[in-house]
This record gives C-alpha cells, structure tokens and sequence, in this order.
C-alpha cells in the first residue's frame, strides 16, 4: 500500500536520509519517535507537503512523488484539529470536496454515515471555538475520511487531549480503522498509545529508522541502545557475552540463550525485575543481594532503584506491593530477574 524508496528529505538544517519503509495495505501502522527524530517531515513528505530530494514514494502502488496532495488518495489529521475557526462544523467536514470530484449522492450519503459514525449531527452548525477537544478530533476525522482516502495519516492526534478525551478517541480510531479497512499511518511518541492502537511500526531517531517490525517486538526485544531507551528498557548495562551468560560488572546473569555476536548491551524491564525482603530459592537464577538507594513516587507505581554490586537497578512495584514491602533508602534487599527478561541488545 505505502512504499518509501530510499528517501532524502531536507528542511532547514534538518534532513531525513534514506528511507525505506513499507507499510501493508488496510494496516494500522505506527511511526514513533522523540520529538524532532523527523516524524511529522516523512508524514508530510508523502503527503506531498514537503518535497523529495530523491527516492520514490509510492501509495496504493502509484508513484506519487511529484504528484500535488490533492492527487495522491490520502486523508490527514493534526493534533492541532487544523480546521478553518470561520466555518461550521459541516463546512469544515465538506471542505475537501471543493478538490476532489464525487458524485453529489454519493457525497451526502457518506457524509450522512460520517456525523452518525462520529456522532456529530448535532453539532453541524457550531463553529470550531465552540467544540470540545475530543469534538474537535471528530471532525477533523470526518474532514479527512470525506474524501475517501486509501490512507489516513495521523499526526500525534491525541498528544493534545486530556485523558478522558484521549481514551474516547483512541476508541474511535480503532473502530473506524476496523470498519473502514483503511490503511492508517500514525505519528506518535508515545509508546502506550501505540502499542493499544498500532500492530507493527517503526521507530525514526535523527531522520534515521532504528528498527522496524511488529510493536509488540520492538517492546521487548529493541535493536539498539536507543530504541530500548525509547520503550522504556530503564535497565541498559554494556555487557561482555561467553556462550549463555552475560556478565555485568560484577554480577553474572544466565540468559538461557545465547546473544548474537553483534550485541554488547543487555536490557531488562523494570516491571520484570522481582524486589523481596527474601532471598528467592536457590535453583531461581539471577537472584542477587542489593540495598535500595532510591524510592519515587510515580503515582499509579512505585520506581526503587536498587545497588546491587557496582550495578544500579531501576524496578517498578505497584502501590500493594510498596505496601506489603515497605522499603526505605539503605534497606537489604533482594532482586531476581528470569533469564527470559533479559534481552541482548546491539551496539
């Protein structure tokens, strides 16, 4: 469906350098990254607003390179909603049409099925200033499918939103995608959100993809020191590998398997890394004495960073088990963590 052929694009001092990315047609793909990796650029370089130094883009396998916007099938949402504040809600959701030739009963029956899927009939003649947040989102959504575009590009569409509003459009886009059979490309950095919304996707740092694949994977199984950073992998130690053990400063970690030659890293969840008063059973590997040096309060759960040796752990435990636990700075400890949790990372 979408095809990036190595792709140079260059903004201001910013350029994003050879792009291949390919994304299977009726997917929900999810492109993420920090803040300035180059996100919105390549959205916006197949949307045809930014222009192509060289590679090919190709949508529903038409080259569409050079092709104005309005020629290339798609459809795009801002977390900013984008609408014109001068016109009405239906004005707004209409306001494709006056690009896109199609038949006036075909028209008003889509737009018809539009305000009842995304419940705003009652709100066409309001003016964007009086919409909420999440109202807002709904109709740039139904400004974009209006069209009836092949792809549907999301830019950080839920970034802006409080959570209630967030939850409620999270919801909406996983029904119309599942509804709709489009093909959804979304950008987000926000890795929750995309594990809940997206099947695959990829991760951009610098205008360069860092791995690609399902998310589910990236999630527990990141290519490099900075994806894994990324997903939230709080425990990245270098690490020197000899058949199915890694060592760690000090400490000696049985991985079950062993890492490929390119890996020099291990990371561990945090949420993997077992904490008790305890020392587990002898035949439990990786099991090791520590001191917490650390304790912050992250609301729904608890970060205790523990010493053990000449490595600091960062864990997290919910409020129970803070409870059950209850855990103070310089208090012995022990950690345990299952060879399985343990992932070889490449340098």
């Amino acid at each position: 469906m979408i095809r990036i052929e190595n792709v140079h694009v260059e903004l201001g001092g910013f350029c994003l350098e050879d792009i291949d990315l390919s994304v299977d047609k009726g997917e929900f793909f999810i492109l993420l990254g920090p803040t300035g990796a180059g996100k919105t650029v390549l959205l916006e370089a197949l949307a045809g607003l930014l222009p192509t130094k060289k590679g090919r883009l190709l949508i529903d396998g038409a080259d569409v390179t050079n092709l104005p916007p309005e020629k290339r099938g798609i459809g795009i949402v801002y977390q900013d909603c984008a609408l014109f504040p001068h016109l009405t809600v239906l004005q707004n959701i209409r306001y494709g049409l006056h690009f896109h030739r199609i038949n006036k009963t075909e028209a008003e029956k889509r737009l018809d099925g539009l305000l009842d899927q995304l419940g705003l009939r009652f709100l066409t003649d309001r003016m964007p200033v009086n919409l909420s947040g999440g109202e807002l989102q709904r109709v740039a959504l139904a400004r974009a499918l209006m069209v009836s575009p092949s792809v549907l590009f999301l830019d950080e569409p839920l970034s802006s939103l409080d959570p209630n509003f967030r939850g409620e459009i999270q919801e909406e886009l996983k029904r119309l995608h599942q509804e709709s059979g489009i093909t959804f490309l979304m950008v987000t950095h926000d890795f929750c959100e995309a594990l809940s919304l997206g099947s695959r996707g990829a991760v951009i740092n610098k205008g360069k993809i860092e791995q690609v694949g399902k998310l589910t994977e990236i999630f527990r199984k990141p290519d490099s020191p900075f994806v894994a950073d990324f997903v939230g992998m709080k425990n990245l130690f270098p690490a020197k590998f000899s058949g199915t053990t890694a060592f760690v400063h000090d400490l000696r970690l049985e991985l079950g398997r062993k890492a490929e030659n390119s890996c020099k890293y291990i990371g561990i969840r945090p949420e993997d890394i077992i904490i008790s008063r305890q020392m587990a059973s002898p035949e439990v590997k990786n099991s090791f004495n520590g001191v917490v040096s650390k304790i912050l309060n992250r609301g729904f759960f608890y970060e205790i960073r523990v010493r053990a040796g000449g490595t600091l752990f960062n864990t997290f435990i919910t409020k129970g088990s803070f409870a059950e636990l209850e855990p103070a700075a310089g208090l012995p400890v022990h950690l345990s963590i299952k060879p399985e949790a343990i992932h070889p990372v490449g340098g």
